[in-house]
């Protein structure tokens, strides 16, 4: 799917002459970490290119793999059945295959500090580039206290006796020591902790298939029965084919909110080691593994649990702390198989702090691209030594407070409203990614560089770009559909559906206005910005050397 072309065809000549590269790798092994430490991103970006191959593709696995895949999933089932479900989690993967191609063949052209956010603004309009980087810092910092709330759940499965607040405050401090270390401490963290999530759900789909097929304490080989009974649909809000329908769309906007993957290995970009080798791969072998285990775990719950199980949906409607409400747990608790329940709710608990990790490093390396564009304070620039974008840092970690909500609200009051504001805010950045690849694919062509040459080749272009873009517009618009049933008005389910929908367009007039910002024509996108300082790098690089035989089996496993 793609190519690894040493030069991009129809653009100047690259002034960082091959002899250079040869002189200076001749330096040796010294020179690498200077090479590997020079930032791709243009004058005023200081952070450093420490992440491998390995490191990115579990921090794309383990920034999409959360508590939805496991616990929220149930909430899908009991809208829609078992073949909804899986219908719609595999029909939204089409989509993510879309925007995945787009992003990739972008980002790896152009591997900088938040790609798909400058993008917008190079490609389209610096007006569509404020608003869409702004909408994307919402999405991610929004995403922390999601997760802190969700660690707080998971934890009083066991116990109610440790206190909201404690909870809240320590995974926070967590947060803050792993993220304000060099990145590369940050990549070790999070490839464990992602490498957990994917054992786990490896684990749970091999035991969906041995107690389907009779490997569980009663016996019981049920295989598919809970497709045929009570059945593969069920109906919400109205009875026949309207209510079917409502389900598959209830359990559409569920995968909407659960599946995603491209942003958070785009997000790398530009502290990614070797990118134009190493960004290929990871789009690719993380959009197949996430595909893999969202499809797979959408048919797995709905063999394990049947849509109306009672003690699943009791679960949900009381807010029952931890992985109660997991089918996969129900499951267990069905087929009277005990200690795995509390395994699952302690890998949960570490697939929760994951991604809370994993947004907390993309909240503030999109509020630093935002500051590298001009598009936020000049202040946020400020980097430690080892690169890490701190004020950044620490801006993330105060929105991160809004999870002590929880202490005065039923948590699962307050996870419904983290889910409503991240899934509008999502769509809208994948169609935003969509838009501006459009724009890009209508100035290769005006500019006569041939796609050919690009690192990373995307199928089906530009209508894919398309494909993405109206799915992505379409569900925007319908995430919040319930409200608008009779009986069925809700103001907040309303605002936190709704307000990114009013807030994107407000803030892009208002930079359009203020910057008097126009739209570029394709013949005059700027597509080289930055692209020597890459070219320079990818010339330098030099890999270093495997600490030790561990160490290389696991580069050579993820790369």
């Amino acid at each position: 799917m793609f190519s690894t072309g040493a030069d991009i065809e129809g653009r100047p000549p690259n002034t960082f002459k091959a002899a250079d590269a040869e002189k200076v790798a001749g330096f040796g092994s010294d020179i690498h970490h200077e090479v590997a430490s020079l930032s791709s991103s243009g004058h005023g970006d200081k952070t450093h290119r420490k992440l491998k191959s390995r490191h990115i593709q579990l921090i794309g696995i383990g920034g999409t793999i959360g508590t939805a895949l496991y616990v929220q999933i149930g909430k899908g089932l009991l809208n829609g059945g078992p073949a909804s479900l899986f219908l719609a989690f595999t029909i939204w993967c089409t989509f993510i295959l879309a925007i995945t191609m787009c992003m990739a063949e972008m980002v790896t052209y152009l591997p900088i500090s938040s790609p798909f956010i400058r993008f917008a603004g190079r490609y389209v309009d610096e007006a569509f580039g404020f608003a869409a980087g702004w909408n994307f810092f919402i999405f991610e910092a929004a995403m922390v206290p999601f997760e802190i709330t969700a660690c707080n759940v998971i934890i009083h499965y066991w116990s109610d006796a440790v206190p909201v607040g404690g909870i809240i405050a320590i995974t926070l401090v967590i947060y803050g020591l792993v993220n304000l270390l060099a990145v590369k401490w940050y990549g070790e963290t999070e490839f464990w902790a992602a490498l957990g999530k994917f054992l786990l759900i490896v684990g749970l789909l091999i035991f969906t298939f041995i107690v389907m097929v009779g490997g569980n304490p009663l016996g019981d080989r049920f295989g598919f029965r809970y497709w045929k009974e009570p059945g593969a649909f069920t109906e919400l809000y109205y009875t026949g084919s309207l209510g079917r329908w409502l389900g598959f769309l209830q359990c559409l906007i569920q995968a909407s909110f659960t599946i995603s993957g491209p942003d958070y290995v785009a997000m790398a970009a530009g502290e990614a080691e070797n990118p134009r080798v190493v960004m290929p791969r990871a789009f690719n072998a993380v959009f197949y593994r996430l595909t893999a285990f969202f499809v797979l775990g959408s048919l797995a719950v709905g063999i394990l649990v049947p849509y109306n199980d009672a003690e699943m949906a009791l679960a949900f409607s009381s807010g029952a702390p931890g992985a109660a409400a997991s089918p996969y747990v129900v499951a267990m608790n069905r087929l009277r198989i005990r200690v795995l329940p509390d395994i699952v709710n302690a890998m949960v608990l570490t697939a929760a702090f994951s991604a809370g990790n994993s947004y907390v490093y993309c909240a503030s390396r999109s509020l630093y691209g935002l500051a590298l564009e001009g598009k936020a304070p000049k202040a946020l620039l400020k980097c430690s030594r080892s690169g890490v974008p701190i004020y950044c840092i620490m801006i993330v970690l105060c929105i991160g407070l809004l999870a002590f909500l929880q202490v005065s609200n039923n948590a699962a009051v307050v996870l419904s409203w983290f889910v409503s504001l991240v899934t509008a805010s999502q769509l809208i950045n994948y169609s935003v990614t969509c838009t501006a690849y459009l724009r890009w694919y209508a100035a290769l062509k005006a500019q006569g560089i041939s796609r050919d040459k690009l690192p990373y080749k995307g199928l089906f272009q530009p209508y894919a770009g398309w494909y993405g873009l109206c799915g992505c517009f379409v569900m925007t618009f319908v995430g919040g559909y319930t409200v608008f049933l009779p009986g069925q008005w809700n103001v907040p389910t309303f605002l936190f559906s709704y307000t990114m929908i009013g807030v994107c367009p407000v803030l892009f007039v208002v930079w359009k206005l203020v910057k008097k910002t126009k739209l570029h024509k394709a013949e005059e996108i700027d597509l080289y910005k930055n692209l020597d300082e890459v070219e320079e790098y990818q010339a330098n690089y030099v890999p270093a050397p495997s600490r030790n035989r561990f160490e290389w089996a696991l580069d050579w496993l993820f790369g």
